[in-house]
């Protein structure tokens, strides 16, 4: 994942119709329209292949038939959306390359849901993220989580949608209500009718003009500056290469230990129980092709972070020779990098409007996978279980009608963006804000086979507590101030998605010009850290109710719902060791593989044939210590 960094929201539409015309030629604007022709023709393909015979499945899970690469394309699409293209190289240009240390958490970020949250998922033939919850907890626990996602990616869809239009337009002049329309139309048009299949297929062919896009930009650029080595000696001389900061104080923005540790938990909390990302691992036709797809996209996010960080330090090193206008001195970060190559592709026809499709092709990858995630989790965990008897022809157009439904109401939540004010920077924070806890809900169900219910529920409310306690409170801190803010020790909030999952991270300006103290202090926390605070802030309260309300004592537990993380650390120890410890081998630690039972026993809101079977087996856990069951779910 590629966490666009966005250092201030986006300036409001000026009045001033003489400060900007638009640069777009024809041949740009034809580059542009293929962009859309395109991605349409894509989902008006699978939409009309086949139609009349398609299913529910079809449509919110592609049939379980995809492959890896496409897979991993789509994933890496998601969450790379125009924002991030445009927000990380401006983090570049400002303050150096220490943001790439970032790429440091892709490891483990991506190594743990392959290893651990895909298997568990995959072997429960799920569809929606949130049934897992159900089968670990109760049915509260899953409309709580399934709740708070809805609330989160519908304010994310609006501004991701607002935004690069809103920026789009504030430099080249582009229509910013027609931008809008168009890529909220279309995009969804092409996901309501070809459903999850059209979109993992226009997110590859999306990711590639994203790609080509930038790197038109790092050629032309290094081209007209003298090369990329001379790229990276000016920015030496200017000290924009940052060497490793290895300060541990979490409430240094950038350290380190911030962007390598504390984005982990940011990777995981996308990658690893997002139902965007979690809806594509379980569309891949084995659980090896859906491992093989997260093994994928980590070298495609490592190419896309170093994609922009090049472009920041083409950008730095080309206005060392070229001095900006007084409009792009006075621009808000987010449109630098739009001044940039409005100025540096002029008078190359179809270059700015390749840039502007590769902006907008991480718009339409965001927002379908919005629409789509949505649709699923309304369909699986809202609608499905109280209405069992839907027939497919009606589950099939009720999935369609989700989709466009959420489609117009991230226009409508577009429209609200536009009249937010200094509010749309609340609401680029909410979606890093829920991110943690629901991260945190998902670890405590699977590591932790003491935790219930009343334990959960409790647990995520804290979570969701904590985090607008720590964001709201350094918004309204950051308003509050009248003081010139110092960018040293400013917090930020990590937005994306998806849908993000594109994340967009909204830098929150320190109140004073001093080290602040108390509350201050508490408020100015790393934007990178939150992921973890909040998720360890669900696991602890979490655990210490369900103990309080003695743990799964007379409930049915699930293994296949338990990763066994303790026998899978003692299985690390030599055999003599492991005799002493009395533990068991660890070779058939994980659950069987569910991929082949009956329909009949895998869907369904609660699994009746199979807590049935699992009844008896589940008795021995209960009463039992927690040590005792983390060696016990060991099948």
């Amino acid at each position: 994942m590629s966490v666009g960094v966005s250092t201030s929201a986006p300036l409001p539409p000026t009045s001033d119709t003489g400060m900007v015309t638009s640069t777009f030629s024809l041949v740009d604007y034809v580059v542009f329209i293929l962009l859309l022709v395109f991605s349409l023709a894509i989902g008006l393909y699978h939409a009309c292949r086949g139609w009349g015979r398609h299913t529910a499945g079809e449509l919110l899970m592609a049939d379980r038939k995809m492959g890896s690469l496409p897979v991993a394309l789509s994933l890496m699409a998601t969450f790379q959306s125009a924002v991030a293209i445009l927000g990380v190289p401006s983090e570049i240009y400002r303050f150096g390359t220490q943001y790439w240390f970032l790429g440091c958490s892709y490891v483990l970020g991506l190594l743990i849901p392959a290893h651990i949250f895909i298997p568990v998922f995959y072997r429960l033939h799920l569809t929606s993220a949130y049934e897992y919850l159900e089968l670990r907890f109760n049915k509260a626990v899953r409309i709580c989580g399934t709740v708070t996602f809805i609330f989160q990616m519908v304010i994310y869809m609006g501004v991701v949608l607002y935004a690069p239009s809103l920026a789009l337009n504030a430099v080249t002049g582009f229509d910013l209500w027609l931008s809008v329309l168009t890529l909220g139309l279309v995009c969804t048009i092409y996901t309501a009718l070809g459903g999850l299949k059209a979109v993992i297929w226009t997110d590859v062919f999306q990711s590639l003009v994203m790609f080509l896009g930038q790197l038109t930009v790092i050629i032309v650029g290094s081209a007209k500056v003298g090369g990329l080595g001379h790229v990276w000696d000016v920015a030496s001389q200017h000290g924009r290469i940052s060497g490793i900061e290895l300060d541990p104080d979490p409430f240094v923005r950038h350290t380190f230990w911030t962007l390598a540790f504390g984005g982990i938990f940011l990777m995981l909390s996308l990658y690893g129980v997002n139902q965007a990302q979690v809806q594509r691992y379980l569309s891949s036709r084995t659980e090896r092709a859906a491992v093989l797809s997260c093994y994928t996209v980590f070298p495609l996010q490592q190419l896309v972070l170093c994609m922009g960080s090049l472009i920041g330090l083409v950008m730095f090193a080309y206005y060392q020779e070229h001095p900006m206008s007084p409009q792009q001195s006075q621009a808000a970060p987010d449109q630098f990098v739009l001044y940039f190559v409005v100025d540096l592709l002029k008078g190359l026809p179809g270059l700015p409007g390749l840039f502007v499709a590769c902006l907008f092709s991480g718009s339409l990858s965001t927002i379908s996978s919005a629409f789509n995630s949505l649709a699923t989790v309304t369909m699986e965990d809202l609608i499905r279980p109280w209405f069992p008897e839907f027939s497919e022809a009606w589950a099939t157009m009720l999935s369609r009608s989700l989709a466009f439904g959420y489609g117009l109401l991230c226009l409508g939540m577009a429209y609200i963006s536009s009249h937010m004010g200094p509010v749309l920077q609340a609401a680029l924070s909410i979606f890093g804000m829920v991110g943690g806890p629901l991260l945190g809900l998902f670890c405590l169900g699977m590591f932790f086979p003491c935790a219930n219910p009343p334990g959960a529920i409790v647990g995520l409310l804290a979570g969701l507590i904590m985090a607008f306690w720590i964001g709201i409170g350094s918004i309204v801190a950051s308003m509050g101030s009248s003081m010139v803010a110092s960018l040293s020790n400013g917090s930020s909030f990590s937005l994306p998605s998806n849908m993000t999952t594109a994340t967009v991270t909204t830098l929150m300006l320190s109140t004073t010009l001093s080290r602040p103290t108390g509350l201050q202090r508490f408020y100015s926390l790393s934007y990178m850290w939150y992921s973890a605070h909040n998720s360890t802030t669900v696991i602890v309260v979490g655990l210490t109710v369900s103990l309080l309300t003695g743990g799964m004592r007379g409930r049915p537990l699930d293994p296949r719902t338990i990763y066994p993380v303790m026998p899978k650390l003692l299985a690390l120890l030599p055999l003599s060791f492991q005799k002493r410890l009395s533990c068991r081998s660890c070779s058939q630690d994980l659950p069987p593989d569910t991929s082949q039972f009956p329909e009949k026993m895998l869907n369904g809101v609660l699994r009746d044939s199979r807590e049935e079977a699992m009844a008896k087996d589940s008795s021995a856990y209960q009463g039992s210590s927690p040590t005792f069951i983390l060696q016990e779910t060991s099948l």
